[in-house]
Parts: structure tokens; C-alpha cells; sequence
């Protein structure tokens, strides 16, 4: 998500309600495929982790033999580096994103195969010498050291703890302190650690998003259907229709994301 807020079709002057009818039908209907964040350019903004996942990603793939990336989504960031090992398949348990992936994926060379995002992953016993996963919603991490080949390379970017609260919030009410405190970056080390893996890098930023108009907000929670669960505009319409005077009136929604990256290896 990047740029300055732009014009929207719907900056008609019919008044307040007529925009947000407006923005909220045409974010209703616009595609929630895959894990393209494009169609927010102008709409939203979400600053990026230093670290550079992709490339990161990348730099690994090149020396890899065989890799694994878990829980693909649509296969854009796989698709992003410019060298794929000679052995290269990705999981994912979506059916329009496995389709998307497959059609952006197969023409590099790599397979993509439809699992249930649930133990045990579908490969043998030291299979990969190198994982990925960016932005896993469980990460299993005994069988991410099972399918991984001696001297052999986790690399992830995950979301951590009370990530994006403030617009969770927003709609559901304050969170529980156990909510709040899940996905803490030190209980991935030791779980990992539990899983024989050595913990190499472990890094965690917070980092500021800003929603421009409503259309924006209505979007992201249908493509990130795991921040409002159940998420409808028809449930929510009345927050909605708050929400979106509040940016009329005050700017830009500001929230922010937490992620870490953690990278950790299989021991020789």
C-alpha cells in the first residue's frame, strides 16, 4: 500500500453519504484474490519492515536446491525472485489463491499443492533445504523441522503481537490481555528452540498504516478476513458509516501493524 491519497470517483458533491455509499459499493465488490495489495495505491499507505523480506527471500532462493514456501497465497512474493531452485513447490489452502498461484507459479517451474494449512505437511522427512513463509497464520513448527534437511533454513515474516488493534478495536471493543500478547515474537524462539531448530536472526518493528477513505478499510477487512471474523459490511454499517465521517472530519485512520522476521536453521 503505497502513495498519497488520490481522488476518488465517488468525491462527487452529494454530500457525505452519497461518498461513502459510494466507496463502500465499489470496495464491496472489487476482488479480494490473492495477496495483491495493489488496488490501495492512493488509498492506503502501510510503512515496510526494514529487514526487506522479499529480498531476503530471495537472496536464499538463489542457493537453495529445494524450497518450500508455506501458505503461498496467491504466489506473488514466491513469484518475485528472480531465481527459483531447481526444485520449488508452495502450499495453499484457499482455492481462488491456489488457482491464482498455480497460474503464476507454474510457468517458473514450480508446483503448487492444495493443503489444509494443518499438520503434518504433505512432503517427506527432510525434504527442503530451505522454508518460507511470509505472514503464516500458524506456524508448526516441528514439522516445519521435520521437512527440513540437515543444515537447513527457516526463513519467516510473521504478524505479531497487537497487530493493527487499534482498527480491531475500533469495531470489536478492547481485547483481552491474552489477545494482546499473542504472537509474541520470544514464544516463535522458543518453540522453535523446542523444535531442535537454532534460532539465527529474530527482529520485530511496529509499523504505522493510515486508511485515506473508507473504501480502503472496507477492502482490507474483506482480504484480511482474520482481522474482523465474520466480517460483513451490513453487520458493521453503522460503525462504517462512523468511521468514514471521522476521516471526512479528523484525516486519515492511523493503526499499526506488527511484524518480526525470525530466521532459524536445522542443525547439520
Amino acid at each position: 500500500m503505497t502513495g498519497p491519497p488520490a481522488p476518488s470517483p465517488a468525491d462527487a458533491p452529494d454530500g457525505s453519504d452519497a461518498r461513502f455509499d459510494a466507496l463502500v459499493a465499489e470496495a464491496a465488490t472489487v476482488s479480494v484474490d490473492g495477496w495483491d495489495f495493489s488496488w490501495f495505491d492512493g488509498r492506503a499507505t502501510e510503512q515496510r519492515p526494514s529487514w526487506g523480506y522479499a529480498r531476503a527471500m530471495a537472496d536464499r532462493m538463489a542457493g537453495a536446491r529445494a524450497a518450500l514456501d508455506i501458505q503461498t497465497g496467491g504466489g506473488e512474493v514466491l513469484a518475485s525472485a528472480p531465481v527459483l531452485p531447481p526444485l520449488t513447490v508452495a502450499t495453499e489452502s484457499w482455492p481462488p489463491n491456489i488457482a491464482r498461484a498455480t497460474a503464476l507459479l507454474h510457468p517458473r517451474g514450480a508446483v503448487v499443492v492444495a493443503d489444509p494449512d494443518e499438520p503434518p505437511l504433505p512432503f517427506g522427512d527432510g525434504a527442503f533445504d530451505l522454508v518460507v513463509s511470509r505472514h503464516p497464520v500458524a506456524t508448526w513448527w516441528a514439522e516445519i523441522a521435520r521437512v527440513l534437511a540437515p543444515g537447513g533454513t527457516y526463513l519467516s515474516q510473521e504478524v505479531g503481537p497487537a497487530s493493527m488493534f487499534e482498527l480491531i478495536e475500533y469495531f470489536l471493543g478492547p481485547q483481552p490481555a491474552e489477545a494482546r500478547a499473542a504472537r509474541d515474537p520470544e514464544r516463535a524462539r522458543a518453540a522453535a528452540e523446542a523444535a531442535g531448530l537454532d534460532v539465527l536472526d529474530l527482529r520485530a518493528e511496529r509499523l504505522r498504516t493510515e486508511f485515506f477513505d473508507i473504501g480502503a478499510v472496507v477492502h482490507f477487512l474483506r482480504k484480511v478476513i482474520w482481522m474482523i471474523p465474520g466480517f460483513t459490511v451490513e453487520a458493521y454499517l453503522s460503525r462504517l458509516r462512523s468511521l468514514h465521517r471521522k476521516i471526512e472530519s479528523e484525516g486519515p485512520f492511523v493503526a499499526h501493524s506488527s511484524r518480526f522476521l525470525i530466521e532459524a536453521r536445522k542443525p547439520g
